[in-house]
């Protein structure tokens, strides 16, 4: 299917367009433009384990400022600009090369889905985990991030019933917000967010608001309308509701299942090990969410239940059970381990599959010689 979106943006449309506009020039012509994605993912990957290193159990800006060193801050809106220039360039750089594929689409938007997650964690050692003066709970870290997930994947669900990708407006404000977050955190230090910023309350509470705000408000009725004109104009891909519905089956169970986790954990488990928990939840999502977008790239229909849902629920129903007793984290961390390396194995199956299936390398713009 020829990959369509729509971008309405206002801040995208003027501001940032024509910056990446100038960048791609800089771009040599041999490059591939899957190179651009996976380096701009990878640069994601170096700064999110760098803060971990720094704070893993996101105490550190919360009981010892200074803990994280400023240049890691000032690193991370580094990294967080070039992740995002290199993902709003590497379609431009595709069409500039005319190797335009499939594979990019999906290789952008699979990295996409893990990227969203990792960026989230990564902003929550900003402000820290609540210490009974500031910070934020691990609850709403977690209500957070599936907040975030919640809205990634309705703009891929609206794609696999419009075949158009509208790119949500909270995309660039997201990027641009953890720029200057991270540059404030450099430049202040982190206690900016440790003090009242208007009527008592923290930019942390601002910033949770204007994501619930966003989201419930703007993104998800924009998604529901979208789908809406689409079937008024019988332009959606799919005739049945019960089609229509059906990519939402398996994410929503995912966050069903992980919730039920989180809330009757006899041990706790996300208090414990936020940072492990919060990774498999997007690591999980991500491997949910690549089966629908290559549904949707494919015009096939997803199955009902995503394998991963029957060892999760199996893990869950040991954990809340009390089965699992003091093992509980243990279990969690084995477990984080074997989603991650099974998301990572699925992509470079995938991949090889679909640079085999084209003729084409997945680094390189060299034509594969036919066998």
């Amino acid at each position: 299917s020829q990959y369509s979106a729509v971008d309405t943006n206002p801040l995208s449309v003027y501001i940032m367009q024509p910056i990446w506009n100038k960048i791609i020039k800089i771009v040599p012509l041999w490059i591939a433009p899957n190179l651009l994605t996976f380096s701009g993912f990878v640069m994601i990957l170096v700064n999110y384990f760098l803060i971990s290193f720094y704070d893993w159990d996101y105490t550190a800006s919360g009981t010892s400022p200074g803990l994280v060193p400023t240049w890691v801050w000032l690193f991370s809106a580094f990294t967080t600009f070039c992740a995002y220039a290199l993902d709003s360039i590497d379609g431009k750089h595709a069409r500039r090369t005319q190797s335009s594929t499939p594979l990019g689409e999906l290789f952008d938007h699979g990295l996409d889905s893990w990227a969203t997650s990792i960026f989230v964690l990564s902003f929550f050692s900003v402000c820290s985990r609540d210490n009974g003066k500031t910070g934020v709970s691990v609850y709403t870290m977690y209500m957070y991030l599936s907040i975030v997930l919640f809205n990634f994947m309705c703009s891929h669900w609206e794609k696999y019933n419009t075949g158009v990708l509208f790119l949500p407006w909270g995309y660039d404000i997201s990027q641009v917000v953890l720029i200057a977050a991270y540059l404030l955190t450099g430049v202040v230090g982190v206690e900016v967010w440790q003090k009242p910023f208007l009527f008592g309350y923290y930019i942390t509470d601002a910033l949770v608001i204007l994501l619930i705000g966003f989201s419930l408000f703007l993104s998800f009725p924009q998604t529901l309308y979208n789908i809406h004109r689409a079937h008024l104009k019988k332009t959606l891909k799919n005739n049945s509701l019960y089609e229509a519905l059906l990519p939402l089956v398996s994410p929503l169970l995912l966050f069903s299942l992980l919730t039920v986790w989180v809330v009757l954990s006899p041990g706790n488990i996300l208090a414990k090990q936020p940072r492990l928990f919060l990774w498999m939840v997007g690591v999980a999502f991500s491997n949910v969410i690549c089966k629908v977008i290559i549904c949707q790239m494919s015009s096939t229909q997803p199955e009902l239940f995503h394998w991963f849902l029957f060892p999760l629920a199996l893990v869950v129903y040991a954990a809340i059970s009390g089965l699992l007793g003091w093992m509980e984290e243990a279990v969690l961390a084995v477990f984080t381990v074997l989603v991650t390396a099974a998301h990572v194995h699925y992509g470079v199956c995938v991949g090889r599959q679909l640079s085999e299936h084209l003729n084409i390398y997945i680094f390189s713009l060299k034509k594969r010689v036919q066998e």
